[in-house]
């Protein structure tokens, strides 16, 4: 049992309860479907291959509510299944697709009664349709932000090719949340498909706020909110490596023009690790006004008890009140609450 119930969790997902039949004349290869399970739960169809099992947790926002306080939780922030973010449909195809999952998260925001918000999706394979259904998720559902994949067809979130989106989340004042998809490394794993999750995710994520870094995307859009899932990945064991390269290479330091531990100290983390020890590196490592609470909720590899596991980890107060709460509130746009924990 949890002292504080006043948590914020930036990292939860959605499977919307059906999907709509594709309007036009080819229905797209990957465009998702809905099959009956068992009980309460139903089979995500993708290219008419099961993807995944989910339960109504992932739609039914009463349900969802009902878990919130056994896991400290005041908010959750909801977004979709990554691999709902389709960016190798054709644009048009995927932007039919994430409209109608906004607009379902955006009814399960009003089911909520303050209790979750979202993070919208888009398609970034199309940079002006991307930055459309931004300024709608933004500016007419009232969304904190969006959720991104770690790559977008293998292109790293680092790459020049979506500074113009990150200029207009800037400009809105939109949190980015980067989330692992379709992660590279998958040859090089041994064993069965769930290790995609297990060990290929983290790989994935820790490139990608690398490729943030040293693209230097925050000296450019320094009022850019940008955070990273699964606390980082790998970013934690690649940043001295890096560090000790720009220190040590000069073609690293002309090309990334600020130091490396102090670019990453200006990103925000989640805090899903399943693992005390390593959370307390990572506050070491980025500050600790730099994690967040994330759970993965509503699926079998998520935290269950996030909040505990903070207040288990041996912080100060203050720090288990950033962690828990304070940090999300300024990542999210949220108005500060004093809470006592």
């Amino acid at each position: 049992m949890t002292r504080c119930s006043c948590g914020i969790d930036v990292h939860a997902h959605v499977v919307p309860e059906h999907f709509p039949s594709y309007i036009g004349s080819r229905l797209p290869a990957d465009w998702p479907s809905m099959a009956p399970a068992h009980a309460c739960h139903r089979h995500v169809m993708i290219a008419n291959k099961v993807y995944r099992t989910v339960s109504d947790r992932c739609w039914s926002t009463a349900r969802r509510l009902e878990d919130l306080p056994g896991m400290g939780l005041a908010l959750q922030v909801i977004s979709p299944m990554p691999e709902l973010l389709s960016y190798w449909m054709a644009a048009h195809d995927a932007h039919q697709l994430l409209r109608y999952t906004n607009d379902c998260m955006a009814g399960m925001v009003t089911q909520g009664n303050g209790r979750i918000a979202a993070l919208g999706a888009v398609p970034l394979q199309d940079i002006d349709l991307a930055i459309a259904e931004l300024e709608y998720v933004v500016g007419t559902l009232g969304f904190a932000g969006v959720e991104i994949g770690s790559n977008v067809n293998d292109a790293p979130v680092g790459a020049a090719q979506f500074d113009a989106f990150f200029e207009a989340c800037e400009a809105l004042g939109a949190a980015v949340f980067v989330h692992a998809l379709r992660p590279a490394g998958m040859d090089r794993l041994v064993g069965p498909a769930p290790l995609q999750q297990v060990l290929a995710y983290p790989g994935d994520v820790g490139l990608a706020a690398a490729s943030v870094i040293t693209a230097n995307l925050l000296l450019r859009r320094p009022r850019l909110r940008i955070a990273f899932s699964h606390g980082g990945g790998t970013l934690a064991t690649l940043l001295p490596r890096l560090q000790q390269g720009w220190e040590v290479f000069p073609a690293l330091k002309e090309s990334i023009t600020a130091s490396p531990a102090e670019q990453a100290r200006r990103l925000f983390y989640d805090t899903l690790v399943f693992d005390e020890p390593l959370l307390r590196h990572l506050v070491h490592r980025f500050g600790a006004d730099q994690l967040m609470v994330g759970t993965d909720y509503p699926f079998n590899f998520h935290d269950r008890t996030p909040v505990q596991r903070i207040e288990a980890a041996g912080f100060d107060e203050a720090t288990v009140a950033a962690l828990v709460h304070r940090n999300a509130e300024r990542f999210l746009g949220l108005p500060k609450k004093e809470t006592t924990l």
